[in-house]
């Protein structure tokens, strides 16, 4: 197709159809949350290769970028004391500052293969295998594994780190967007990726430069974490603008942003915000599902798939309902 003989309209209309194109493909989709974290040490690679042996069809992952532009697989903007231990093997106190102000030298020097005993994280994830010697992987490493495995139909589901309210630990959304879209071309897995994040900004310039690679507005409404901020008179500083005092709704905020998918804190849904949603045309994910009982409910309000660090439960729950993830 010769875009520049298009006339505009068609022209959008051909842009917006190539991106929905690989959406549509997509069944019931079981992610795999950090890989398979409540089996396996978090964002590893081996936790990876279970989650892909377990049968999910997206490995969900978080992006950090080192003070030397190395993209690597980590859930926080520092190291986590719960999992991290220095080359001594001793349990780190506190991060040594953010990952962006490390090398990806300094990083090797990290264990994240066990959970610290006694932590409440340890006790939420007992059933985690250990693997001493686990480090921190690089994005480009999880792309290689996924080839050398010949799995050709599974996804990624990678999520920008960053926050407005941290702006000096990370590197600018441009800059981070644009790094990760320029990583993923040249692992030629633009077909197979989605982009997410709390923060909506990233997801407004992959959107811009991207166009091909669907973008997933991550949101959670609780006391703990509230990137929406529905309540405040000022709104949110995570949503690039799009305020839900001007929608009204979550989903019509999405919608509104040009977002394709809603990630959504499972205590979050009911089955009237599932219809809202299809009916705006976006596919609906649950995080993060671990129990079986929950999983079954949130079948039952129509969601597009599970966000787990259990995929074997979750297995074992759409094999029931007759569910085949794709």
């Amino acid at each position: 197709m010769n875009r520049r003989c298009l006339p505009g309209w068609r022209l959008a209309a051909a842009l917006f159809t190539t991106c929905l194109l690989p959406l549509a493909a997509w069944g019931f989709d079981l992610q795999g949350h950090r890989g398979a974290r409540g089996l396996l040490p978090e964002n590893s690679l081996a936790g990876f290769e279970r989650a892909i042996a377990l049968g999910v069809t997206t490995l969900e992952l978080d992006i950090a970028i080192t003070s030397d532009g190395v993209l690597v697989i980590h859930h926080d903007r520092e190291l986590n004391p719960d999992v991290a231990r220095d080359a001594s093997g001793r349990w780190i106190e506190k991060a040594p500052g953010p990952i962006h102000a490390m090398s990806w030298a300094d990083l090797q020097a990290y264990d994240i293969g066990r959970l610290k005993p006694g932590t409440p994280y340890a006790a939420r994830y007992a059933e985690q295998q250990a693997i001493d010697g686990t480090r921190i992987p690089r994005l480009s490493e999880l792309f290689a594994l996924v080839r050398r495995l010949d799995k050709q139909r599974i996804r990624f589901a990678i999520e920008t780190k960053l926050s407005p309210l941290a702006p000096g630990e990370t590197p600018p959304a441009e800059a981070f967007a644009t790094a990760l879209v320029d990583e993923i071309r040249q692992a030629g897995m633009q077909q197979r990726v989605q982009i997410l994040s709390f923060d909506w900004r990233t997801l407004q310039v992959v959107q811009r430069i991207a166009p091909e690679m669907p973008t997933v507005y991550l949101t959670a409404q609780q006391d703990w974490i509230d990137n929406i901020g529905a309540g405040r008179p000022a709104g949110s500083p995570w949503t690039a603008g799009i305020q839900f005092r001007d929608h009204g709704s979550v989903p019509g905020m999405i919608r509104a942003a040009g977002g394709q998918v809603w990630s959504v804190f499972h205590g979050d849904l009911d089955a009237a915000k599932v219809r809202e949603a299809h009916a705006l045309g976006l596919k609906v994910l649950a995080w993060t599902v671990n129990d079986a009982a929950l999983m079954r409910r949130l079948i039952d309000l129509g969601v597009d798939g599970l966000v787990t660090d259990r995929p074997d439960i979750a297995q074992g729950v759409l094999r029931e309902r007759g569910i085949t993830p794709q």
